[in-house]
């Protein structure tokens, strides 16, 4: 039993002696392990008489579980203090480099020692926000969906069936899921309208801003990906006049006092009546210019009485509410209000540009 406890001391003295976790490792066969005291006591316990053997025994495991905690505890020790040691060593003094660059002398200067200008929203985005909190203060709230849509929602839902004419004006990116031609990034943000008027029962007072797809070849009037936003009001008693108004409401409070907006008739399948909506050139303020052509007025996007089609199809009934929709692009808008002549420039991330707005 004397043994057994010198054996503990001993291998508690190696194992506290260690002073890395190598160290650590390398001391274990000595101190419990095969090289141990412990190991040569065990190989005599089948010498003795079993009460002996069975108490010698027992004292060695008991001995020999210690030396294993003490083994655990010293190792976690000394690995904190490795990783505390290495994170010190690695770490990096950047107060010299932040002081170059929050000057403007300094051995660095003309490179370096610039101040570094703060990031800003893009001017998309900017417009996007803009238009956002016009139309939260005239009472609509702001709607999201999936930019990957399915066939339905995207066409059919908005009286566009299979090989109608009016799919000619999308050129569409499908992919490569599900059946041929049934999932696609959208292109306009009109699925939204859908799935607004199947999620909940009028009235309904929405605009949706989002980025949309299309295989245009990149111009100066024309991206793949575009932003656009549109609005969705259903309720009992709506009108054209309704629209009107609306319309208005957004341009003066967009464009400034003076600036209106008038109706002229088209086609889109998903209203009925429908028309094109103009607004005063902001350029000239409606004296004519090059910007609008010298008519004063300037196309913004399109509008109409939601189809009584459509609310058959999302079953809305049409004869108890009416509704009507707009929609106009927000890249265009950003562009036309700045004197942007090429909306790609809106893409290029030219700091020069983007500095401007």
């Amino acid at each position: 039993m004397n043994a057994v406890q010198d054996a503990l001391e001993r291998g508690r003295a190696l194992i506290e002696k260690a002073g890395s976790v190598a160290e650590l490792r390398a001391v274990e066969p000595e101190a419990f392990g095969k090289r141990s005291e412990l190991a040569a006591i065990t190989a005599t316990l089948r010498d003795l008489p079993p009460v002996e053997r069975r108490d010698l025994g027992r004292a060695v495991q008991v001995a020999r579980a210690r030396l294993e905690e003490l083994f655990d505890e010293r190792s976690t020790e000394l690995g904190a203090r490795e990783a505390r040691r290495l994170v010190e060593a690695e770490r990096l003094d950047l107060s010299e480099v932040a002081g170059l660059f929050a000057t403007s002398g300094g051995p660095l200067a003309g490179s370096l020692g610039r101040p570094v200008p703060e990031g800003h929203l893009h001017l998309v985005t900017q417009v996007r926000d803009e238009l956002e909190d016009i139309f939260l203060s005239m009472g609509f709230e702001v709607a999201e969906g999936p930019e990957v849509e399915d066939d339905w929602h995207n066409f059919e839902a908005l009286n566009m069936p299979p090989h109608h004419p009016a799919r000619g004006m999308f050129d569409t990116f499908y992919l490569d899921v599900g059946e041929p031609e049934s999932i696609l990034l959208r292109t306009h943000t009109s699925p939204v309208q859908v799935r607004l008027m199947e999620s909940r029962p009028p009235p309904i007072y929405a605009v949706v801003p989002g980025r949309c797809y299309r295989r245009d070849t990149p111009d100066a009037r024309h991206l793949p990906v575009f932003h656009q936003i549109e609005g969705l009001v259903v309720d009992e008693g709506i009108n054209m006049s309704h629209l009107a108004g609306a319309l208005e409401a957004f341009t003066g409070a967009f464009f400034g006092p003076g600036r209106h907006v008038r109706l002229r008739p088209s086609f889109f399948p998903f209203t009925e009546p429908s028309a094109e909506f103009d607004v005063t050139c902001w350029v000239c303020g409606g004296v004519g210019c090059r910007t609008c052509s010298r008519s004063g007025w300037v196309e913004l996007g399109g509008c109409g009485m939601v189809n009584p089609a459509v609310f058959e199809a999302v079953g809305v009934d049409a004869e108890k509410y009416t509704g009507f929709a707009w929609g106009f692009g927000i890249d265009r808008l950003a562009a036309a209000r700045t004197n942007l002549a090429d909306l790609r420039e809106l893409l290029d991330n030219d700091i020069r540009f983007l500095s401007q707005f």
